[in-house]
């Protein structure tokens, strides 16, 4: 196995290596007749692994560049898109403003922004080191340009911070190591010694390498009980991406089966599949597949398309020079190379046969290479240490102790995609004036809910701001309660730690990080059970606390008929308007006064269980209006509405295409229209055909991108001549702004549907 990691997918590359010359050799049926049986499948003979020196010739044997040439210009491409989304270019006048108080998670404290205008230079400085090595221009200086600041970007928010973001930076980084720029490349036309000349083999190993581990790994991560019991992605059975199958199976099998377990197994197996030539067709279907379902299902940017653009790494090393011969001959000329001639490169370790094959091509004896160099010892090192480094990372938690909590981190380079879910129901920040005592609370907007070594740098960071509104050497503590796959709510730090005093260390276990209840995972079952007897209009919330502690909740008056059941330990619910005390025991159960606060005390020796059930009966009731609302039009609209309509209700008469809730004086008639007609606007996106998908997806993007390069282009402007009066920095900013034509309704209304915000 480790010799086959070492080499990753060797046999589909040396087999490219080989036909490069063979057409000087001898005739390929001879040869394929000659190949033993571990070469015809793995592309190398048992004695390449036999000692250091012909491992060392292995990983540098002379491959087709094309495969290569064709993966350096996808990623780049999709660098320059991603730089512009994900990397956060379009906004980044929002996250980076001079002068705003921010509390900011870098990887390192030292690391800081630069001012606004020098971050959009950081960002064209990626930009245009992506479209580099996008074309294969100056492809060194562009790799570099790209790498550098990629990753400090990367390095500056830990925040952003995920494991396919962590893929693009070592992606960059392995190109920059690489002869990427061998085929179809400007630096190709521009120097002809280098154009369609072999790479070494350990540009490929690497790459599949990386990619096997991106996949094995992460199907290894969902070996977790969890993902295998079903509780991790239990929620994307219900997408419409699911239906095919839910026309054959439940829903609850569409999640066991198809989302987990067929997950696991595509994880686990599809970089075995890729390998081998035989299974490689059904790896792309599955794998394809697999990708463009996601890229629906997750906001994960360029991820999906990134990986469908490594699968033909591990196809042969020609499949660019076969795939575009089959093109007109008039675009010969801007397509790739479709010539086998490839030319020797001192890169390369050529064996005695390929030595002679070139001389008979004429070949100057400078461009190749027959012995072994100190260079191609080190980079055969340096490939065999990168894949044992990150064959090592996903598992190496046990030393940076400090950054995990109830699952491993630092989470970026875990490939434990997708293996955790997590809720949040309730965050409570509490600061208190050192000197005087007095205690207040903070918006918590967005933190880092998960992470105790965000948390430190946020309460330090907040020691810091608050002095500025006269609170004295600040006391930070956080409550903040998480679900992890479906699991009880739970505290996850303690709220008794001053975190601003509190100890951390990168390299030892977090001291105020609550364990999780793990004993308390069979009750997911009969959460289930539990939640299959309420009605539509009910709610309900399962709480489970430590001994000592207690919960401050405050009931909004909508949820009118609010009540709490014990289900395990004893606890005391003290409701503070009433000044009284209430014990409730396993199975008892209490209606809590809605507009007020209570404390639920956990008093039971050990943790205790209860639920909240609830309904909103602000809604219940509106709901109950819209029912009756949507009645009488209906009636009306098909002639069966006798009784004359009162003045307030008159709006419901007008016909489809006129409705409009700006006539109607009543708030309830009003709310109703109101929904009807973004109910309507709705249907009509859902309904559009692929056309008019297609447009509205390149204008939204074609506005994202615009504003983006905008903002650049001013910030380069008062880099170099200063910044302008405020009037003219206010229209360009505007004019930057500016977003699509709106057919219906106001932008503030169109964004609430983009993102999924109801009128409730």
């Amino acid at each position: 196995m480790e010799a086959r990691d070492a080499t990753a997918g060797a046999h589909v590359s040396s087999d490219e290596g080989e036909q490069a010359t063979k057409k000087d050799a001898a005739p390929p049926k001879d040869k394929s007749q000659s190949k033993s049986r571990m070469e015809q499948i793995f592309g190398f003979k048992k004695e390449d692994l036999s000692s250091w020196h012909n491992l060392v010739a292995l990983l540098n044997r002379p491959t087709d560049p094309a495969s290569l040439g064709i993966f350096r210009c996808l990623f780049g491409l999709l660098m320059a898109v991603d730089i512009t989304q994900e990397r956060g270019l379009s906004h980044l006048d929002y996250k980076y403003l001079d002068g705003a108080p921010v509390c900011r998670f870098p990887l390192f404290n030292f690391l800081q922004p630069l001012p606004m205008d020098w971050m959009y230079l950081v960002y064209m400085v990626m930009f245009f080191g992506a479209v580099g090595i996008m074309l294969g221009c100056f492809y060194r200086l562009s790799c570099l340009m790209f790498i550098s600041t990629y990753w400090y970007i990367f390095f500056l928010d830990k925040t952003a911070w995920n494991n396919h973001s962590y893929l693009y930076g070592l992606i960059g980084f392995q190109l920059t190591l690489m002869d990427g720029n061998r085929y179809w490349s400007i630096d190709g036309l521009r120097r002809p010694s280098i154009r369609n000349a072999h790479v070494p083999l350990w540009n490929y190993t690497l790459l599949r390498t990386q990619i096997f581990i991106v996949y094995f790994i992460a199907g290894i991560k969902k070996l977790d009980a969890d993902w295998v019991e079903g509780y991790s992605m239990s929620y994307l059975a219900h997408h419409w991406l699911f239906d095919p199958f839910k026309l054959i199976l439940p829903v609850e099998l569409v999640s066991l089966l198809v989302v987990h377990g067929g997950g696991l197994i595509l994880d686990l197996t599809a970089g075995y599949l890729l390998f081998f030539d035989v299974t490689r067709p059904y790896a792309f279907f599955f794998v394809s597949y697999f990708h463009c379902m996601n890229s629906q299902l997750f906001s994960i940017g360029m991820f999906s398309y990134t990986m469908l653009a490594t699968s033909p790494l591990f196809c042969y090393t020609d499949w660019p020079r076969r795939f575009f011969s089959h093109f007109p001959e008039f675009l010969r000329g801007v397509l790739p190379l479709t010539s086998s001639d490839v030319q020797p490169s001192s890169s390369c370790v050529y064996s005695e046969t390929e030595s002679r094959s070139t001389e008979r091509q004429e070949t100057p004896p400078a461009t190749k290479s027959s012995k072994l160099r100190l260079k191609h010892k080190l980079r055969a090192i340096f490939a065999i240490v990168y894949i044992l480094e990150q064959l090592f990372l996903p598992y190496s938690h046990f030393i940076t102790q400090g950054y995990n909590n109830w699952t491993n981190g630092l989470y970026g380079y875990s490939w434990d995609m997708m293996v955790h879910s997590r809720s949040h129901q309730h965050v409570k920040i509490t600061y208190k004036d050192g000197k005087t005592g007095e205690i207040g609370y903070l918006n918590p907007g967005y933190i880092s809910r998960k992470h105790g070594y965000m948390l430190k740098q946020y309460a330090t960071c907040l020691s810091q701001l608050l002095p500025r509104y006269n609170v004295s050497d600040p006391e930070i503590y956080f409550d903040i309660w998480v679900s992890i796959n479906e699991r009880f709510q739970q505290r996850i730090f303690d709220p008794r730690v001053d975190i601003v005093k509190a100890d951390w260390s990168p390299f030892k276990a977090n001291p105020w990080l609550m364990p999780l209840l793990v004993d308390l995972s069979p009750w997911r079952a009969k959460f289930m059970e539990i939640e299959g007897t309420l009605d539509n209009q009910t709610e309900i919330v399962f709480i489970a606390d430590f001994p000592g502690l207690h919960l401050e909740n405050y009931v909004s008056e909508d949820l009118g008929n609010t009540s709490i059941q014990v289900l395990q330990g004893q606890v005391n619910v003290e409701v503070l308007e009433e000044k009284k005390n209430y014990t409730l025991q396993p199975g008892e159960m209490m209606k809590v006064p809605a507009g007020a606060y209570h404390k639920v005390y956990t008093v039971s020796e050990d943790p205790s269980c209860y639920m909240y059930i609830y309904v909103n009966t602000t809604e219940a009731a509106l709901q109950e209006n819209f029912t009756k609302l949507f009645e009488l039009q209906e009636r009306i609209r098909n002639g069966t509405e006798t009784e004359p309509l009162p003045p307030e209700l008159q709006p419901l008469a007008a016909a489809e295409d006129e409705v409009s809730e700006v006539n109607a004086t009543d708030p309830i008639v009003r709310l109703f229209l109101k929904r009807q007609r973004r109910m309507k606007e709705v249907k009509k996106r859902r309904e559009a055909g692929v056309l008019e998908r297609l447009e509205r997806f390149a204008v939204k993007k074609y506005y994202t991108i615009r504003r983006g390069f905008l903002m650049s282009a001013i910030a380069m402007r008062n880099l170099v001549v200063g910044l302008p009066p405020l009037e003219q920095l206010t229209r360009e900013v505007d004019f930057a702004n500016m977003k699509a034509p709106q057919s219906e309704g106001n932008q503030d209304e169109r964004l609430k549907d983009e993102v999924g915000h109801g009128e409730l």
